[in-house]
């Protein structure tokens, strides 16, 4: 189980590294030339992947490659919900609840076997 949190934990840190980097151009170089915010957001994906790799090489130690992804993606819509919120001001909507409950059901199918079912 150690395993596994660990996993989560770079996977989370990963993902903060990734949403800024996918997404805080659009607030904070939308002035800029594209190149410009595609050569900053290449910087800030070094942190991701330096976090991401390992993170799938633990991970992969006890998960499979769909769980490792549907945990990626449960991690992802976690991270990116506040960041819209919070760093983009972007309103919550419903449609969030209902992303993250379809994410539930993809969760429970590759999870199943895990936990006996």
């Amino acid at each position: 189980m150690r395993t596994i949190w660990i996993t989560i934990g770079l996977l989370s840190l990963s993902n903060v590294f990734m949403t800024f980097a996918w997404y805080a151009h659009l607030k904070e170089l939308s002035q800029k030339p594209w190149i410009i915010a595609a050569l900053v957001s290449w910087g800030i994906a070094l942190f991701e992947y330096l976090l991401q790799v390992p993170a799938n090489r633990i991970g992969y130690t006890v998960l499979s490659i769909a769980q490792l992804k549907i945990l990626q993606e449960v991690i992802a819509l976690t991270v990116f919900v506040p960041f819209a919120y919070f760093y983009l001001k972007e309103p919550l909507k419903l449609d969030y609840l209902w992303a993250g409950l379809c994410i539930l059901g993809a969760v429970y199918f590759i999870f199943r076997s895990r936990w006996g079912g």
